[in-house]
């Protein structure tokens, strides 16, 4: 079935650098949005970055300049260079599938990797 599993996370300082993962497999998805999404305790789910099928990157405005989205459709993989880490950057992070709709809000995106804990620490 189509699986979307992540690798990365961890702990780092404020100011450190992490590298998120995603593998698809199942199906490809080379003509799809793919997004990141993070939810820290208490709050809901939020958007971060997305990309389109031509590389064509979307970010949340508080990341923008620090994130660095990736997608290689061979693979079928996508990655998330996170740099300049902050503490307010500490969440689960998830990579999603898009279908159809509006990019910015999680309910448009159909499949979901497992997450990965991010904390940063000050």
């Amino acid at each position: 079935q189509v699986q979307l599993v992540e690798s990365g996370g961890g702990l780092v300082q404020a100011g450190g650098s992490l590298r998120l993962s995603c593998q698809a497999s199942g199906r490809t998805f080379s003509r799809n949005f793919m997004g990141w999404f993070r939810q820290a305790p208490g709050t809901e789910r939020e958007f971060v970055a997305a990309i389109d099928w031509t590389g064509g990157t979307y970010y949340k405005e508080s990341v923008k300049g620090r994130f660095t989205l990736s997608r290689d459709n061979v693979k079928n993989t996508v990655d998330l260079q996170m740099n300049s880490l902050k503490p307010e950057d500490t969440a689960v992070y998830y990579c999603a599938a898009h279908q159809s709709g509006p990019i910015y809000h999680s309910g448009p995106y159909f499949y979901w990797g497992q997450g990965y804990q991010v904390t940063v620490s000050s």
